[in-house]
């Protein structure tokens, strides 16, 4: 009889074990999927501002708006006659090609 009554209380303490096992992973299961939901919502957004800036993106690269930016600061399309002076003495933009690690006056050359 008290073999019986032990077995029975292993047996109802593994019962209520497993079903607490059972529960915390159901809990871990609805945590997850509130998380999911979350993130499929964040990337849904992070969709819309994507393209909102590929938009935004385009217009500014646009020819007609490059145009009118240069114009805004001054600047002027190219004539034939610059383009040609410009290609004939080979000259680059001032600073192009940039100085290599040598001839940069802040490093220190090791001889």
């Amino acid at each position: 009889m008290r073999r019986a009554l032990v077995a029975g209380f292993v047996v109802s303490a593994l019962l209520v074990v497993g079903c607490l096992a059972v529960v915390g992973l159901r809990v871990q299961q609805v945590h997850l999927a509130y998380q999911l939901e979350r993130l499929h919502r964040e990337r849904a957004e992070m969709g819309v501002v994507l393209r909102q800036l590929e938009v935004e993106v385009a217009t500014l690269q646009a020819p007609g708006r490059v145009e009118q930016r240069a114009r805004q600061l001054g600047w002027s399309r190219p004539t034939a006659r610059r383009s040609v002076w410009r290609a004939s003495t080979r000259r680059a933009a001032p600073g192009w090609p940039p100085p290599t690690r040598a001839a940069s006056p802040h490093c220190r050359a090791t001889r």
